[in-house]
């Protein structure tokens, strides 16, 4: 990975760990509203992918109410180039993940499940339309993580060796 001021203007905007870590920390308190022990850590490395993937993001939006499994099901180009998504996104989570331990805004429980702290982060989702909406595609996704429990489910939904 590039040092922060070798990237590129577009990766550095898109791509930030604040922003990847406001993600990842509405995903995982959206996977503690089913699940209080908080979400593996191998999970977490899909949401990215789903959240930032504008049309990952519109289909889940489009069917907030669906499950994810049932979504995925019936809309397949969620698949297409997702383990590559994946894998070209593990940095900026790493980062993201990096920014939040630093803020003291997660916690790692003994047996690996990442928790939020509570009042670290505010509750309110603002920004642009863009931001919003890629927060509330995140609190779905770990929502559906939860419900779904299994990550070998999971991972073998979108095409991924668990």
């Amino acid at each position: 990975m590039k040092r922060w001021d070798q990237r590129p203007f577009e990766i550095r905007a898109l791509f930030n760990p604040a922003f990847c870590g406001l993600i990842l920390f509405r995903a995982l308190h959206g996977y503690e509203e089913e699940d209080a022990r908080g979400m593996p850590f191998s999970l977490s490395l899909l949401v990215l992918p789903l959240c930032l993937h504008k049309d990952s993001r519109d289909v889940i939006l489009g069917s907030p109410r669906s499950y994810l499994l049932k979504t995925a099901e019936k809309n397949q180009q969620l698949m297409v180039g997702f383990t590559d998504r994946v894998t070209q996104m593990l940095p900026y989570a790493f980062e993201g993940f990096g920014l939040l331990m630093e803020r003291g805004c997660i916690a790692v429980a003994d047996d690996g499940r990442i928790q939020t702290v509570a009042k670290k982060v505010r509750k309110t989702v603002d920004g642009t339309t863009e931001t919003v909406s890629c927060q509330k595609v995140a609190r779905i996704v770990g929502k559906e993580f939860a419900r779904i429990a299994d990550r070998s489910t999971v991972y073998t939904t979108f095409g991924i060796r668990p």
